[in-house]
């Protein structure tokens, strides 16, 4: 394990536990002796007040890799999100959690949680990542958006 990202993400801890936005969670996971572990992280981002996403919780595993932070984290939605911008697999595709986009080793997982959050309503038509919800978005927004606040009820805390 890199001393690096281990000392980057017990600083991201104490700074979270400080300072996080209301109703967002983030958490490293517990390994089975019940140390912790700092390389996956268990969140929860809250809908949007005021979007069709209000209302719901929205479970997101964060997994970083040896070389964080010079790579960006993998971030996922357990279970998956109908959404254009995440694929099947759950997994966020998101311009900031791209190394040959928009990612910078000083991006924080409070940027990411919120750049997520903000990604939920403002979908990247440009870069879609499920073909059912990006179809849906593209070509019937009132489908969508129903879908969208059905899936806010499944996901309510």
């Amino acid at each position: 394990m890199s001393g690096i990202a281990i000392a980057r993400l017990s600083e991201e801890r104490k700074a979270w536990r400080k300072d996080h936005p209301f109703g967002f969670v983030a958490k490293p996971m517990k390994n089975a002796d019940g140390t912790l572990n700092l390389m996956t992280w268990e969140c929860a981002i809250p809908g949007k007040k005021g979007t069709t996403w209000e209302g719901g919780l929205y479970q997101l595993k964060i997994i970083f890799k040896d070389d964080y932070p010079t790579t960006p984290p993998k971030c996922k939605f357990d279970p998956p999100l109908f959404h254009p911008n995440v694929y099947p697999s759950g997994t966020v595709c998101l311009s900031l959690l791209d190394e040959d986009k928009d990612w910078r080793p000083a991006v924080t997982i409070k940027q990411i949680l919120l750049g997520i959050q903000d990604l939920l309503n403002d979908p990247n038509i440009k870069d879609p990542a499920q073909a059912e919800a990006y179809t849906i978005y593209s070509q019937d927004r009132n489908e969508y958006d129903k879908r969208v606040r059905q899936q806010a009820k499944t996901f309510a805390p």
